[in-house]
């Protein structure tokens, strides 16, 4: 499997919410509403997720071990921080 497109929409409100991503796989399967957040350690992915009647809520796409998702948040960051700097350049 192999990443080839990733569409990063940055939130522009204060928050720890910093983006919304999309990644495409092998040019055939799209995920979207993969969060990007700032947390006490640094930034993380959130995957996409429902909540469910008993009020929590269950991610609806994910990896199944965390080598892939290692990979799929290394690469989501990567693309996150070029945003970061491309949306700073405009405002100024």
């Amino acid at each position: 499997m192999q990443i080839t497109d990733v569409r990063v929409r940055k939130v522009s409100k204060e928050g720890k919410m910093k983006a919304v991503v999309s990644i495409t796989m092998d040019n055939e399967f799209v995920v979207h509403d993969i969060k990007v957040i700032e947390g006490e350690k640094g930034l993380f992915i959130a995957m996409p997720s429902r909540k469910a009647g008993d009020g929590e809520y269950r991610d609806i796409a994910h990896p199944i071990n965390s080598e892939t998702r290692d990979k799929i948040q290394k690469i989501i960051l990567e693309s996150y921080e070029i945003a970061a700097e491309e949306f700073e350049e405009k405002e100024m």
